[in-house]
C-alpha cells in the first residue's frame, strides 16, 4: 500500500492569508491594553487629587467625605462621627460639589411651589378592603408589616 502526497488546493496569497487573523488580535491585545492604562491613569490622579473635604464612593458603593489621607489609606467619615479607613485604591469617584450644592437649591424651589394637597401623604385605593365578597366571605384589610417598636 502506497500513500500518495497530494498538494491541498489553496488560493494565492498563502502568507498573507495566515498572517491577517494574527495582525488583528495582536492589534486588540493592543488597543485593548491602552484603553484599561488609561483607566488607571484616570484613577491614580483621582486619588492623588483627593484632600480633606473631598465627598468620594468607593467601589463598593460607601459614600463619605474624607477626613485625611496617608500614603496608602484614607479615613471617610460615612455618618456624623462614624469613621472608617478605606484603601485609596478603593475610591471610585469623586462626587462633584457642584451637584451636591445645585439639589438642596432645586428641592427648595420645588417645596416652595408645593401645594398642601400635594405634600399630603398619598392615598391607596383597595377597591375590595373590608368589603363582602360575592361568595359572603369578607376579605381583611390590608396590613402593614409590624415594626420593631410594636409588642
Amino acid at each position: 500500500m502506497q500513500l500518495l502526497a497530494v498538494p491541498m488546493a489553496s488560493s494565492g496569497g498563502g502568507g498573507i492569508t495566515l498572517l491577517l487573523p494574527l495582525i488583528l488580535i495582536v492589534g486588540m491585545i493592543w488597543f485593548m491594553s491602552r484603553t484599561q492604562k488609561k483607566q488607571r491613569q484616570r484613577q491614580a490622579d483621582t486619588v492623588a487629587q483627593l484632600q480633606p473635604g473631598t465627598k468620594v464612593i468607593t467601589t463598593s458603593g460607601l459614600v463619605g467625605i474624607v477626613e485625611e489621607t496617608d500614603d496608602d489609606y484614607i479615613t471617610l467619615e460615612i455618618s456624623e462621627g462614624v469613621l472608617v479607613q478605606v484603601v485609596k485604591a478603593a475610591v471610585g469617584r469623586v462626587i462633584p460639589d457642584e451637584d451636591a450644592a445645585d439639589e438642596p437649591a432645586a428641592a427648595a424651589d420645588d417645596d416652595a411651589e408645593a401645594t398642601d394637597e400635594a405634600t399630603a401623604p398619598e392615598k391607596v385605593d383597595v377597591p375590595d378592603a373590608g368589603a363582602a365578597k360575592a361568595d359572603g366571605k369578607v376579605q381583611d384589610a390590608p396590613k402593614l408589616p409590624p415594626t420593631h417598636t410594636e409588642n
